[in-house]
C-alpha cells in the first residue's frame, strides 16, 4: 500500500480518491486580493462571489496559516501584492475534490485574530484573514492543538476492465491546484505540464492504441502518494511524470532530462531537484514526516528487478527519441530518490521538459509546435518500448519450443 500524508498524520490507503469535480465555472469566484500591514497586524482580504464557510489554523515547520474553504475559482490578478510584514508569501488553489486552500507563509510566528466571510452589498462575500505577531511558544502551542481536518476513506480505483488487452499508460502532470510548481514571469509549471500531458494523452489515445489515464486532467492538487497509487491501482504498464525545471541562478542551462528512481542520486543537481519535487505535499499544507520516507524506502527495497530493468530500458529509449526532436540537457539521463517514482511494480520515469528559468526554453515550453515535436518523440519511445517487449516475449517463447 502507498502512504497518504494528511494533516493529522500518516494514514495508509489502498487507492486515491477519484471524486468528480463540478465545472470550475460553478465555483464561487475569488477576486481583488489585498494584503495590508498595520503595525504588528497583517490583513489579507479577498472578494468572493458568494458567502462561504471557512476554517483556519496555524501550522509549524514551516510556519504558516492554512485557510480552508469550499472549491473556489481564484481569479486574482498576478500583480496582487504577495508579501507584507511577517507574511512572506501566500498562495491558493484547489486542494481536494470539494475544498480549496489559501496558505499564508510566515517569516515570524503569528496568531489568527480573525477569519471570517461577511456578506456585502449585492450578495457578495468578503473574506478577511487578520494576523498578529505572536511569541514562538504561543504559536507552537496553538499549532499543537489546532484542528486537523481528516480526509474521508479513499475508495479503491476502478479495476482494469475485464478482457482489456491494451497497455495502460498513466500520465502524471506534476503539481496542480494550490501547488503551482515553478513560477516564472507569471507562468506556472503546473499549467505547462498539464498542457503537455493532455496533448500526450490525445496522441496516445489515437486509434485506440492504449488505455491512457491521467493523475489529473485539470487544475487540482494530487498528493505524491495518490499519484503513485493511481499507477498501481490502474495496473499501469508505464508511469510518466511530467515536470519543468527552474534554476534562477543559471539561466543559460537548458534542455530536457529524463529521470529514474534510485536511492543514490547521480549528481548534486539531481539530488536537489528530487528534494524540491518531494516537497510538493508540503506546498499544499500537508505535514511532512520521516515515516513517509521510510515507507517509500521500503517500497523501493521490495521493487522487483524486472521493474527496474524495464524502467532503465524505457528511459534510455526515451532519451534517444527526445534527443532526435528537441534539445536535451548535457546530462540527459539521471536518477535520484523521487517519491513519485516509488511504485515497486510499475516502470516509472520523470521527464523534466526543460528549464522555465531559461528564456529560450520558456518560449519553447509554451509553443504548440515544440510541444507537438516533444509529444511525438515520447509517443514514439512508448511504441518502440512495447514493440521491443513483444519481440522479447516472442523470442523467449520460441526458445522454450
Amino acid at each position: 500500500m502507498a502512504a497518504a500524508l494528511l494533516a493529522g498524520g500518516l494514514i495508509l490507503v489502498t487507492a486515491p480518491a477519484r471524486a468528480e469535480n463540478k465545472p470550475q465555472n460553478e465555483y464561487p469566484v475569488a477576486t481583488d486580493a489585498r494584503l495590508e500591514q498595520s503595525g504588528e497586524t497583517v490583513r489579507l482580504t479577498l472578494m468572493l462571489s458568494s458567502v462561504v464557510a471557512v476554517e483556519a489554523w496555524v501550522q509549524a515547520a514551516p510556519d504558516r496559516v492554512i485557510v480552508e474553504l469550499p472549491s473556489t475559482n481564484f481569479q486574482i490578478q498576478s500583480s496582487a501584492k504577495k508579501a507584507a510584514g511577517f507574511v512572506s508569501a501566500y498562495r491558493y488553489g484547489l486542494f481536494t475534490a470539494d475544498k480549496a486552500r489559501i496558505i499564508v507563509d510566515l517569516s515570524h510566528p503569528a496568531a489568527i485574530v480573525r477569519t471570517e466571510v461577511k456578506e456585502v452589498r449585492g450578495g457578495f462575500g468578503e473574506l478577511t484573514i487578520e494576523l498578529r505577531k505572536a511569541q514562538r511558544a504561543d504559536f507552537l502551542a496553538e499549532a499543537a492543538k489546532a484542528k486537523r481536518p481528516q480526509a474521508a476513506a479513499l475508495p479503491p480505483a476502478p479495476a482494469k476492465p475485464a478482457g482489456e488487452t491494451r497497455r495502460t499508460i498513466v500520465i502524471d502532470p506534476g503539481h496542480g491546484g494550490i501547488d503551482p510548481g515553478a513560477v516564472i514571469a507569471a507562468i506556472a509549471e503546473k499549467s505547462v505540464v498539464l498542457a503537455f500531458g493532455k496533448a500526450l494523452k490525445e496522441q496516445l489515445s489515437a486509434n485506440d492504441r492504449y488505455r491512457v489515464v491521467m493523475t489529473r486532467d485539470d487544475d487540482r492538487f494530487v498528493s505524491l502518494s495518490d499519484r503513485v497509487q493511481v499507477g498501481r491501482g490502474e495496473q499501469a504498464d508505464l508511469f510518466i511524470s511530467i515536470h519543468a525545471n527552474s534554476l534562477v541562478q543559471a539561466q543559460d542551462v537548458r534542455g530536457a532530462t529524463v529521470y529514474t528512481r534510485s536511492e543514490r542520486a547521480t549528481d548534486a543537481e539531481a539530488a536537489k531537484l528530487a528534494a524540491k519535487e518531494n516537497e510538493a505535499d508540503s506546498a499544499a499544507g500537508l505535514e511532512t514526516s520521516e515515516e513517509v520516507q521510510d515507507v517509500a524506502g521500503i517500497l523501493m527495497d521490495l521493487a522487483r528487478r524486472e521493474t527496474r530493468t524495464f524502467t532503465g530500458v524505457f528511459a534510455r529509449n526515451l532519451v534517444d527519441k527526445l534527443g532526435g526532436s528537441i534539445k536535451m540537457h548535457k546530462i540527459p539521463l539521471r536518477s535520484a530518490q523521487f517519491w513519485v517514482l516509488s511504485a515497486p511494480d510499475v516502470p516509472s520515469v520523470l521527464i523534466e521538459l526543460g528549464y522555465m528559468s531559461s528564456p529560450k526554453d520558456a518560449e519553447l515550453l509554451n509553443s504548440p509546435e515544440w510541444r507537438g515535436k516533444a509529444v511525438s518523440a515520447v509517443s514514439a519511445a512508448i511504441d518502440d518500448y512495447f514493440a521491443r517487449e513483444r519481440a522479447s516475449v516472442g523470442q523467449a517463447a520460441e526458445s522454450r519450443n
